[in-house]
Formats: C-alpha cells, structure tokens, sequence
C-alpha cells in the first residue's frame, strides 16, 4: 500500500498524541525524535511491502499457464507467495 509522505507524518502524530495522552506511556527521547522514529519505522514497512508484492507478482508472472489477476485461483496463489516471501523477510 502506497501512503503519501503528508499521511505517513500524519498518521505518526496521531499516534504520537495518542501514546501522549496515555498516563502510562513515558518517553526517553523527546516526542518529535519518537514520531521521527515512527516515520522511519511505517515508511520502512510499506517498502518491504511493495518490494514482496512485487515479488510475489513476478512469481505469478513466470508460471507457465498464465492466470488471470484477481480470480480465485489467482488471489490463492499471490497470498501464498506473499506469505513465503514475507517469512523470509522477517526481522523479528
């Protein structure tokens, strides 16, 4: 999913005001650091994102009998190499 760097800022000082209103939420760094680090964190997650759905396309692309994008067959079989390429790309 693309998201436009107005609503990756965006979404991270909502979350920041959230985790500000919240009496048990304490802050090490100061609140612009933390959303900075926020920034950084969803807009390293959607690159991963694209760059497995990528992958996962061009798998699909390179079968020998060609399906058509969006047809049950299809959405099964993207799902489960997004999966698998996801798997290997997990740091945690």
């Amino acid at each position: 999913m693309r998201l436009s760097r107005w609503k990756i800022n965006h979404l991270s000082k909502l979350l920041l005001n959230a985790l500000e209103e919240d009496p048990e939420a304490d802050f090490l760094r100061e609140p612009n650091d933390v959303r900075l680090q926020m920034v950084r964190i969803i807009t390293d997650e959607l690159t991963i994102d694209e760059i497995v759905d990528e992958e996962a396309r061009r798998v699909l692309a390179s079968y020998s009998r060609k399906l058509r994008e969006g047809s049950p067959e299809w959405e099964v079989l993207y799902s489960k190499h997004y999966e698998e390429e996801m798997m290997k790309r997990r740091r945690f």
